[in-house]
């Protein structure tokens, strides 16, 4: 049995989800509207403020798709209601990090700034944390999926370079760090 699909997903105040033709289920709130296509073998219910999702037998097509979807749609009425983020830390001298209208400009040691526009629905923020001289970059969004992307493709501008550590990296990302030439000589 999946653990994950058998629970059942609460929805808070403001939000209400409907599932359409095909099992397309299209959850509103405050902050938007997603939808999500789920398999037409699994049965989605909406009973006031409780959606359950049962799958028919236990094949293992089946049991597969029956924990992705209660998952997708728990996903989407957390972005309706609270929204998802996801936060990046720059780390390095000179390298920073700045908005621009909605546009993030990184100035990550190329020479040229990298001017990163937003997809619709995606938002940036940059703060500056005073005791490391670090700054943050946070992405939200109501698309989780949609906020890693771009959350990553940030990161793939100056990854983490594993003898300094320098570059960007989700916050509390732990890089290894390598031993250089000096201490490969002993």
């Amino acid at each position: 049995m999946s653990r994950i699909g058998q629970k059942p997903i609460q929805l808070p105040a403001g939000v209400s989800v409907t599932v359409g033709e095909g099992n397309l289920v299209t959850v509103k709130g405050p902050k938007g509207e997603l939808s999500v296509q789920v398999s037409p073998k699994l049965t989605v219910s909406v009973d006031g403020n409780v959606v359950t999702v049962a799958r028919p037998d236990n094949d293992r097509v089946n049991r597969s798709q029956h924990g992705l979807a209660r998952t997708l749609i728990a996903n989407c009425v957390q972005g309706v209601s609270a929204g998802h983020s996801k936060s990046l830390d720059i780390i390095g001298v000179g390298y920073r990090a700045t908005v621009e209208g909605n546009a993030l400009v990184l100035n990550m040691g190329y020479s040229h700034p990298v001017r990163i526009d937003p997809v619709p629905g995606i938002s940036f923020e940059v703060r500056s944390e005073d005791r490391n001289r670090l700054q943050r970059v946070v992405v939200s969004g109501i698309d989780k999926a949609l906020v890693g992307q771009v959350a990553a493709d940030i990161r793939k501008v100056r990854k983490p370079e594993p003898y300094k550590g320098k570059g960007i990296r989700y916050t509390g990302e732990v890089v290894r760090q390598k031993a250089g030439k000096r201490a490969a000589k002993k």
